[in-house]
């Protein structure tokens, strides 16, 4: 066997053998059944115990039907009887070697096989997106841990049994698009769903499903990939709506000033305080401001101040400590920490208290804040917005509002114009809430009839475009058709409608009740009424003296 090329190692015994077989990883044994005190058997058993995955070939001189039953059965390789001829004992060799070596060869594909497939397996529990595979009957083959957190299936639930997703979240679209792929034997990306969950009513997958091939090329079923783009598909939205005019809708001459002043602002950190009538969209303002600016990805913190008693207003601006007041058992940090490197947008300034606002001033100038309860300084990037509705110039002079916080506030002033000043926004006005109702309410309303749109370019609108976008909601509640008509809108404006035309004409009882009407619901507030009849305060004063129009006692 040396002189074949063969390395050898002989042993005289079985403990000497036993040493080799620990020591050294022999390809091939020659074991005697006879080994003194024990026998080659106990050798095979051995190599056996230790599973060795190497031949055994057994030699005897005293062959029997027992002795080579015991080896075969055992695992033995081959049997040779002595005496040992050497073209039998180097064609066993040769055969048993080419088994080894067969065997090696495919006890290194099964491992690089299992390694592959712990892999896969590893990929297929860590990977985000579900996995769905199923055979040509639509029975689940395997399904990843993310199809529960994605699909509400849980693996074990479904593997082995046809695969079913219920109606009342998605409407059976994956299974729809994995029989289209297993009909037609294509491949479809990327198709959007949205699964409406249970658990997650808003959720978007993109589907991707594809024909599962078996080795000779052959369909044996279909993989089906949801990927969650939830996160995504709302990134991309905001992204949209955060261009310069973050939503805000508008081609008149005013609104495009505002525009280029919004423009001119967006790189800059500048205090800016947005002033303008309740409804005219203070807020869209502000988050203008913040997302076309370096701070867009940054937080934004709205507050409402005049929502707010003082003491919580403090709080909620500023954090408190643990024991600063009581109900203050753990520490909370305020509104100003939290937009720290953002925006902190505080709406209704002018209905802040006077110790506020000299705390207010103290973060404006110096760019710190004290928690209440703590002497301890806290610095914050923050950019300032603020809004009312309020003549804060006339509270300045009452004595209402600190001067100096005034102008440090109005560095730069945003005034926006009321909605009776820029009616010509009011068809884009309708038809963007049209478009954002019929989403919501899904519905197909084409929009409104020209009667409708004659009414909203002639009401003054005292709510602005708040009372707009509630207007249209209300009509879309009443309206069954494919245009919103006189009778779907909120009957004040449509009463309004019918006696404006006859307001100006002297004397006319209805055109007195027209104006008694306005004062009514204005409270008789005058300017208000004028307002909302759409005519200048002296001409009301005139047709009150006019129709000896007098306002009730008391």
């Amino acid at each position: 066997m040396s002189r074949e090329g063969h390395r050898v190692f002989t042993c005289e015994d079985y403990h000497s053998a036993l040493e080799i077989i620990s020591n050294e990883e022999p390809d091939l044994i020659f074991a005697d059944v006879i080994l003194g005190d024990h026998t080659g058997i106990e050798i095979l058993s051995e190599v056996r115990k230790r599973d060795l995955k190497c031949p055994v070939i057994m030699i005897t001189g005293k062959p029997s039907i027992n002795t080579a039953a015991d080896a075969v059965r055992l695992g033995a390789f081959d049997y040779l009887p002595k005496p040992i001829r050497k073209e039998y004992l180097l064609r066993a060799t040769k055969l048993a070697l080419e088994h080894k070596a067969l065997w090696d060869e495919k006890r290194l594909m099964e491992e690089e096989k299992e390694r592959i497939r712990n892999n896969l397996e590893a990929i297929f529990r860590s990977v985000n997106d579900g996995i769905i595979t199923v055979d040509k009957e639509m029975r689940v083959i395997e399904a990843n841990e993310a199809t529960e957190r994605i699909c509400g299936l849980a693996p074990k639930d479904i593997i082995g049994k046809p695969l079913i997703f219920p109606d009342s979240r998605c409407n059976n679209s994956c299974h729809a698009i994995l029989r289209e792929t297993l009909n037609r034997q294509i491949t479809i990306r990327e198709s959007l769903v949205e699964c409406r969950h249970q658990d997650h009513p808003h959720q978007v997958a993109a589907v991707t499903s594809s024909p599962l091939m078996d080795h000779n090329d052959q369909p044996i079923g279909a993989v089906l990939v949801l990927r969650d783009v939830t996160r995504l598909n709302d990134l991309e939205r905001e992204l949209r709506e955060r261009h310069l005019f973050h939503n805000i809708i508008g081609k008149s001459r005013k609104m495009q000033e505002i525009y280029r002043l919004i423009e001119d602002l967006s790189h800059t950190d500048t205090t800016v305080l947005i002033t303008g009538e309740s409804g005219t969209g203070k807020e869209l303002i502000a988050r203008a401001l913040h997302h076309s600016g370096p701070r867009a990805f940054k937080p934004m913190i709205t507050v409402n101040c005049s929502a707010l008693a003082e003491n919580l207003l403090e709080s909620e601006l500023f954090g408190h400590v643990k024991g600063a007041f009581t109900g203050a058992s753990k520490d909370k940090i305020g509104r100003f920490q939290a937009a720290d490197e953002g925006t902190i947008f505080l709406d209704e300034i002018g209905d802040i208290s006077y110790p506020i606002q000299l705390k207010l001033l103290r973060v404006l100038q110096e760019k710190e804040f004290e928690r209440v309860g703590d002497s301890s300084p806290i610095k914050v990037d923050v950019r300032i917005i603020a809004s009312t509705n309020q003549q804060l110039k006339k509270k300045v002079k009452q004595g209402d509002f600190r001067e100096d916080l005034y102008y440090r506030l109005k560095v730069v002033e945003i005034l926006l114009p009321t909605l009776r000043e820029r009616l010509e926004d009011i068809p884009l006005l309708v038809k963007h809430f049209c478009d954002r109702f019929n989403r919501q309410f899904k519905k197909s309303v084409e929009g409104v009839t020209g009667d409708v749109l004659n009414v909203f370019m002639h009401y003054p609108w005292p709510g602005n475009v708040r009372e707009l976008e509630h207007s249209i909601e209300h009509a879309f509640v009443l309206c069954h058709g494919d245009n919103i008509t006189l009778d779907h809108i909120p009957p004040e404006i449509r009463e309004y409608s019918e006696f404006k035309s006859r307001i100006f004409k002297k004397n006319e009882p209805e055109g007195i009740q027209g104006i008694i009407h306005a004062l009514e619901r204005t409270a008789w507030n005058k300017a208000k009424a004028a307002r909302l009849l759409g005519i200048s305060r002296q001409t009301l004063y005139r047709k009150i003296k006019e129709n000896s129009v007098v306002a009730p006692p008391g």
